[in-house]
């Protein structure tokens, strides 16, 4: 059985370090995270999934960003502890808190990420939608939480202000 809960700032170095544990070295220096820098989290998504012990399994975190005056969803980045992979931790985290965006009112999301991963969530490669360099625009894909959301919103993601 698992808790799933909104991340508090008590949550933050635990959140750090499993993140850490589950990606290479340096990756505070990839793109999105220029996009995340001093920008805070949309932190009724930020989300913990913790096991009866209290043990920290899986994480998702979401930022807001900006294409041109639109405003968009970025997802990431998102965890699953390696001891726990494989149990569709990432898959309950990815839907539990798409359906928040969805009530909150976020109309488009934006990741970079896994085609064959993220489709199964309805994710999508986007077209004209440009992250900072160095991203392989074949890794940027959107969702659409509201019919016809990403249409006509192209350009280069920029931080939120």
């Amino acid at each position: 059985m698992y808790r799933l809960e909104e991340e508090t700032e008590a949550d933050w170095w635990e959140v750090e370090a499993l993140y850490d544990l589950c990606f290479a070295p340096g990756r505070t220096a990839l793109s999105s995270y220029r996009l995340r820098d001093g920008v805070p989290t949309v932190a009724p998504l930020c989300l913990t999934l913790r096991d009866d012990d209290g043990t920290l399994a899986a994480v998702i975190r979401y930022w807001p960003a900006l294409i041109g005056e639109e405003d968009v969803l970025l997802l990431g980045p998102i965890a699953v502890h390696p001891t726990r992979q494989g149990e569709g931790l990432g898959g309950l985290l990815i839907n539990e808190s798409l359906a928040e965006a969805r009530r909150l009112g976020w109309e488009r999301v934006l990741l970079v990420g896994d085609a064959p991963y993220y489709g199964r969530f309805g994710f999508r490669k986007l077209e004209g939608v440009e992250m900072p360099p160095p991203t392989n625009p074949d890794r940027v894909l959107g969702l659409e939480l509201k019919a016809a959301a990403w249409a006509g919103v192209t350009g280069k993601v920029a931080k939120a202000t």
